[in-house]
């Protein structure tokens, strides 16, 4: 293995970097939270299960494996399948919109660093305009 090989090998993955899995459980549990507390989320909100507890381990499996720790998600369900599992909402910009505003609420709120804040929100961007399935 060569030195450049060791030290990418030595990076530390998202997961660790923002905490690991205590860390990770808090982001979950203040996304949910502010999506069940505060009304411009109601359009979300109204996706999910009441109460919510599936939907917070389903997130928190899946951000743990996404985030370069445990595959908690894949060890349960196997591939995530993320656009095919979501096809059921209709997901246009708006909620796009709504789940990206809370998640950045719940990342300022746990106090995650500005710059990885700012990493998480471009690949979060990504997978959330990905899962839009209806116009508007």
């Amino acid at each position: 293995m060569s030195t450049e090989d060791q030290s990418e090998s030595q990076q530390p993955t998202l997961y660790e970097v923002i905490g690991g899995a205590e860390r990770l459980r808090e982001l979950v549990d203040r996304f949910y939270d502010l999506m069940d507390l505060e009304p411009e989320f109601a359009g979300i909100r109204v996706m999910h299960p009441t109460p919510m507890d599936s939907s917070r381990d389903k997130l928190y499996w899946f951000l743990s494996g996404w985030m370069g720790g445990p595959e908690l998600f894949v060890e349960r369900f196997g591939h995530p399948r993320l656009r095919a599992r979501h096809l059921p909402f209709a997901i246009a910009t708006a909620e796009r919109d709504q789940w990206l505003r809370c998640m950045a609420w719940a990342m300022q709120d746990v106090g995650i660093k500005e710059g990885m804040q700012q990493r998480l929100m471009e690949a979060f961007y990504q997978t959330a305009d990905w899962m839009r399935n209806t116009p508007g």
